[in-house]
């Protein structure tokens, strides 16, 4: 490590109107370091790393380059400083080819032409870098999350930085995917670049971060060698308590609660095959399975958000049809989609309209609004989910993650759901918010709620779970329950390792819990 940082913050501060988010913040990174930047949602992370990059101003404080003061006008500026960002939210160009992006702003020419065949070349390479196996003349629209997040490294890789400055780089990868990330990272070190990444998985701040810096309430509150501090020490600094107890105690009678959803036959097209299982009163049944498996399109047809087919559904023992989400709702059947940006809230919108946007007519009037019941839910909203928010009237996009999450999850809850279906529940949510979102979600089984939890996180899968479905290549490959819910027991079962999907008449004879 070099005597002077490469890229230094002092005593920064940042205003939003009235509002102060960054208080005196400082932060150093040096060449051939893995620095990571951890803390609560809220805490002032992404700001840091905003001003860090020239996305933002500071309103008061230095960023030193060099060890010279700096003044960083845009991301561009940043760029051509050789700090490049690697966003949790793809700042990718849709409609352009995979290529275009990687070159966006930079092409390749050959006098007054775009050198394409040169572009694509070297686009190839830095794809391979990561092992990301797309065509770059593929639109990246087409993509799939992980491969738009795999662009995105490629991207940066292809930037040269002095520094990367990566915002949880493997909230939408695979683990496989992750591994060849952290390849390139160490890489990166090793040939001298400083880089800043946030995570909230603690394992990965653990097993590449040379320093840890720990935020919360827009202060640092630790800087410090990553190798003296455990996980838990990581995760009590960034919430200021102890979170070594993150699942709530599971319940010993659910499997004799009354079964309040049988389905038999679910299919999805393409997606999902003859699917069959019970959810009982009380219960948070898990699904898991490896991406691609068909997890969240089996759910949404289930919901009527995917054109499907159904062979005998019941609700509370009557039959039901569902053909549409309203349907789903008018049945108290709630979806709560893993995509809160773009799928669940209204980014430039406020807090109000988006808790009571999906009930407006049944709880808040069907011609007139009835405004100031609407503020009283949402005052009730922020009590009961833990909201924070500088003003009530902030958008929704400027709220962290973490209290968009909970804004999502008092929408869905303002429906009154009999059964609640909640995809990737905390995705990109620090450990703090993981562990009310888990308090939140077993008291509501245990006032009577049944749950469908789809989850890619195996911890959560086998700390909240009362009973796990796994599914694999759209077909349901086995259920596990109690003590049977185990990392390899999933694991198995979504690989096909000694395992055949499972008949009806099979998994009846050996799940007395009758999970088909």
């Amino acid at each position: 490590m070099s005597a002077r940082p490469r890229l230094a913050l002092k005593d920064i501060r940042r205003s939003f109107g009235p509002i102060e988010v960054l208080h005196g913040v400082g932060l150093e990174l040096y060449a051939g370091e893995v620095h990571a930047l951890i803390g609560e949602n809220g805490a002032g992370k992404s700001t840091t790393m905003k001003i860090l990059a020239g996305y933002q101003p500071p309103t008061s404080g230095e960023v030193l380059l060099d060890g010279a003061p700096v003044a960083f006008k845009s991301l561009h500026d940043g760029e051509e400083a050789g700090i490049v960002m690697i966003h949790q939210e793809f700042n990718l160009a849709e409609q352009l080819t995979v290529e275009q992006n990687i070159f966006l702003g930079r092409e390749i020419r050959r006098g007054l032409l775009a050198d394409r065949a040169e572009m694509r070349r070297q686009a190839r390479e830095y794809l391979a870098m990561v092992r990301c196996e797309v065509d770059p003349a593929t639109p990246v629209s087409r993509l799939s999350n992980s491969d738009k997040q795999m662009v995105e490294i490629a991207k940066a890789l292809s930037r040269k930085a002095r520094v990367l400055v990566m915002d949880e780089p493997t909230a939408v990868l695979t683990n496989a995917e992750a591994a060849i990330l952290f390849e390139q990272v160490s890489r990166l070190r090793d040939a001298g670049t400083a880089i800043l990444f946030t995570s909230h998985k603690l394992d990965e701040v653990s097993l590449l971060a040379d320093r840890v810096t720990v935020m919360r309430d827009g202060a640092v509150v630790h800087c410090g060698p990553a190798r003296e501090l455990s996980e838990d020490d990581m995760a009590t600094k960034m919430v200021g308590r102890d979170v070594s107890d993150l699942f709530p105690e599971k319940p010993e009678a659910v499997a004799e609660g009354e079964v309040v959803l049988r389905v038999q036959g679910l299919s999805v097209p393409r997606f999902a095959h003859d699917i069959a299982f019970e959810l009982r009163r009380g219960e948070i049944l898990g699904i898991a399975g490896l991406i691609g498996a068909g997890r969240t399109e089996a759910m949404e047809g289930l919901c009527g958000l995917r054109t499907a087919s159904i062979d005998a559904l019941e609700i509370l023992g009557k039959p039901v049809k569902m053909r549409s989400p309203a349907d789903a709702l008018r049945h108290g059947l709630c979806y709560l989609t893993e995509d809160r940006k773009l799928k669940g809230l209204l980014l430039d919108w406020g807090m109000r309209p988006n808790l009571t946007l999906q009930t407006l007519a049944e709880k808040f009037g069907p011609v007139f609004t009835k405004t100031a019941d609407e503020e009283v839910a949402l005052t009730s909203a922020i009590a009961e989910f833990d909201i924070r928010a500088g003003a009530r009237s902030v958008k929704v996009g400027n709220l962290s993650g973490g209290n968009q999450q909970k804004l999502l999850l008092a929408k869905t809850m303002l429906a009154d759901p009999k059964i609640l279906v909640i995809d990737e529940p905390t995705r990109g949510i620090d450990i703090g918010t993981k562990q009310q979102i888990y308090a939140f979600l077993r008291a509501l089984a245990a006032k009577g709620h049944a749950i469908i939890m789809i989850s890619s996180e195996m911890q959560e899968s086998i700390g909240l779970a009362d009973r796990v479905l796994v599914l694999r290549q759209g077909r349901l490959a086995g259920a596990l329950s109690g003590e049977n819910i185990t990392e390899d027991a999933i694991v198995k079962l979504a690989m096909g390792v000694g395992a055949k999907p499972l008949t009806r008449a099979a998994t009846a004879e050996n799940n007395p819990m009758g999970a088909i």
